[in-house]
C-alpha cells in the first residue's frame, strides 16, 4: 500500500470513535489521533513541528528508520538533520559496546538541549533497547527520555508515541520477542531508486559472540506474496535496484506455513518487470545451498556480489564460535561458487580477537584471505557482549595484540582488493548512478554490480540511471571513469 493510500484511509478515520484492534488499522487511527496532536502543538508554537531521526547500525536498522520517518511524515512533523529538533529519535545499535557509548554521548547533549526546550521529546528504540541492563541504566540515569521501544514492535510506533503525547511520564514497551509481522505501514526511502526489502527477522544461529538473536529474536518470514507485492511498488514508484534484507536470508522461508526457499524466492522476484538489479545480504555458510549457487549463475538481475562472512580462518574458533562449519567447508563452498559464476566478487566480515585466539589461529586466517582473494572485507575488533557465551571466556586477547594483528590484516586484504581492482581497469561496465560525488559537485558517484564505485563526470539528471561506463584509473578501492 502506497503512502498517499495510507493518508486516504487516515483521512477517513474517526478519532472520536473507539481504536480497531486489528492492524495495521489500529496504527492508521493513532496516527490521526498523533495528527491531531501535531497540529495543536504547531499551532501552539507558530511552526510546524520538526523531528530528527538518527540511525546507529545496520541496514536493517536503516529500514527500520525508514519507517518510523514515513510515520512522522503521515502525522506532520517536518524532518530535518539537526539534533536539535522538537522530537529526536535514535534507533540503536548494540553489536559493538562502542555503539551503546555513542549512546548515551549524544543523551548527555540532548540533556542540555532539552533544558532549553522542555516541549522537546527524545524517543530511543533498536537493539540496544533490548537489554536489561540498558533500561535499567535509562531509567536510573536519563529519565528525561520520553519514549523507549525494541525492535519487535516497531509496527505500533504511532500508537506509543500518542500514549507518550498525552502523558508526563516515561513510555517503556520492551518486547522480549514475537512472531508478529505487520504490512502495509508508510515508509520514507532515503533514494528514489533503489530500496531495502525486509524479507525476515531475527536470527537462530546463536554465534558465541554475538548478541543479535537476543536482541531481534527468533527468524521469521515473511509470506512471499507480500514481499513481491512491496517490491512492484517499488518498482512502479522508480525503484530499479532492490537489497533483500535478513540476518540470515539463506533461512528464509523455513518457518512459513508452505515453506520456500530463498533460492525459490529470488527467482520469483526475478520475474518482476521494471527491476534491474537484486542484491541481498547477509547469507551464512552453513546454509548457502547449490541451488542459491545455480540460481544466482542463471540470473540477468542479480548482482555480481556474494557478501560471504568467513569470521575467522581457524576451525578451531570457527566451532568455539558456533558457526557450524570448518575452513575446509569454508574454503570448498568458495570454490563451488567461483567455478560456477566466474568473476563474481567476494567480500566477507573477519572478526580479530576473539577469546583464545592465538598467532597460529590469526596465520589460518590470513591463509583463508590469500586463497580467496577477497575483493574486500570488513575487518572488526572482538567487543565483549554482556549475555553471550563468548563473553564469560577466559584468555580475552590483550589490546596491543589485537591490533597489530588488525593491521597485518588489513595490509593484507587492501594488497589483495588493489590487485583485483586493477585487472578491472580499461573496461566498460554498467553503473547505478547513486549522486553527486560528496568531494567534487563536478563529478556523479555510481555503483558497479560488484559494489564498488565509481566517480566520472556526468548531468545530475543521470542521478537513478543505469549507464556505461569506462573505468579509466584504479584507486586501489574505486575506480575513476568516463561516461561512455
Amino acid at each position: 500500500m502506497t503512502t498517499r493510500e495510507i493518508e486516504q484511509i487516515i483521512d477517513e478515520i474517526d478519532i472520536n470513535g473507539q481504536p480497531p484492534a486489528k492492524e495495521p488499522e489500529r496504527q492508521y487511527y493513532y496516527m490521526a489521533k498523533c495528527r491531531q496532536q501535531v497540529e495543536k502543538e504547531s499551532e501552539k508554537l507558530g511552526r510546524t513541528l520538526t523531528a530528527s531521526v538518527n540511525t546507529f547500525g545496520c541496514q536493517m536498522n536503516a529500514r527500520d528508520s525508514e519507517k518510523i520517518v514515513g510515520i512522522l511524515e503521515i502525522i506532520g512533523y517536518k524532518i530535518i538533520e539537526e539534533e536539535d529538533a522538537d522530537f529526536v529519535i535514535y534507533n540503536t545499535c548494540t553489536v559493538r559496546e562502542n555503539a551503546n557509548l555513542k549512546v548515551y554521548g549524544h543523551l548527555g547533549y540532548l540533556k542540555k538541549v532539552k533544558k532549553k526546550k522542555p516541549h522537546m521529546r527524545i524517543a530511543l528504540c533498536g537493539c540496544m533497547m533490548q537489554e536489561d541492563v540498558v533500561i535499567e541504566k535509562l531509567q536510573k540515569s536519563y529519565n528525561f527520555v520520553n519514549l523507549i521501544f525494541g525492535t519487535h514492535n516497531i509496527f505500533k510506533f504511532a500508537e506509543l508515541l500518542y500514549t507518550c503525547m498525552i502523558s508526563d511520564r516515561m513510555v517503556l514497551d520492551i518486547w522480549k520477542d514475537t512472531n508478529q509481522i505487520v504490512e502495509d505501514l508508510p515508509s520514507e526511502r532515503k533514494y528514489t531508486f533503489k530500496a531495502g526489502v525486509n524479507i525476515m527477522f531475527g536470527c537462530n544461529n546463536f554465534c558465541s559472540y554475538c548478541i543479535v538473536p537476543y536482541v531481534r529474536g527468533r527468524e521469521r518470514s515473511r509470506n512471499p506474496k507480500d514481499i513481491i507485492k512491496e517490491i512492484e511498488a517499488l518498482v512502479a514508484d522508480g525503484v530499479v535496484e532492490v537489497m533483500l534484507l535478513g540476518q540470515n536470508v539463506n533461512s528464509y522461508g523455513k518457518n512459513l506455513e508452505n515453506p520456500i526457499s530463498f533460492a525459490e524466492l529470488l527467482q520469483e522476484i526475478e520475474k518482476i518487470e521494471g527491476l534491474k538489479r537484486i542484491r541481498f545480504m547477509t547469507p551464512h555458510p552453513k546454509d548457502l545451498s547449490m541451488e542459491l549457487i545455480e540460481v544466482m549463475k542463471n540470473s540477468k538481475k542479480i548482482c555480481n556480489h556474494l557478501h560471504l562472512p568467513v569470521q575467522a580462518g581457524s576451525s578451531r574458533l570457527l566451532k568455539i564460535m558456533n558457526r557450524k562449519y570448518t575452513k575446509e567447508q569454508y574454503l570448498e563452498l568458495v570454490d563451488k561458487i567461483k567455478e560456477s559464476i566466474p568473476g563474481i566478487s567476494l567480500t566477507t566480515d573477519i572478526m580479530l580477537g576473539f577469546p583464545g585466539e592465538t598467532e597460529e589461529d590469526f596465520e589460518e586466517t590470513l591463509d583463508v584471505v590469500r586463497k580467496v582473494r577477497y575483493d574486500s572485507a570488513y575487518t572488526f575488533i572482538y567487543s565483549k557482549r554482556t549475555g553471550t557465551p563468548a563473553a564469560q571466556m577466559e584468555n580475552q586477547i590483550p589490546e596491543n595484540v589485537v591490533k597489530e594483528r588488525f593491521n597485518r590484516l588489513l595490509k593484507e586484504v587492501q594488497a589483495i582488493s588493489a590487485e583485483l581492482t586493477k585487472e578491472d581497469e580499461g573496461t566498460v561496465q554498467e553503473v547505478l548512478v547513486e549522486g553527486i560525488n560528496e568531494h567534487d559537485a563536478e563529478l556523479l558517484t555510481g555503483r558497479l554490480s560488484n559494489n564498488l564505485l565509481v566517480h566520472f563526470r556526468g548531468e545530475k539528471n543521470l542521478v537513478g540511471e543505469l549507464a556505461m561506463v569506462r573505468l579509466t584509473e584504479c584507486k586501489g578501492f574505486y575506480y575513476m571513469g568516463e561516461l561512455i
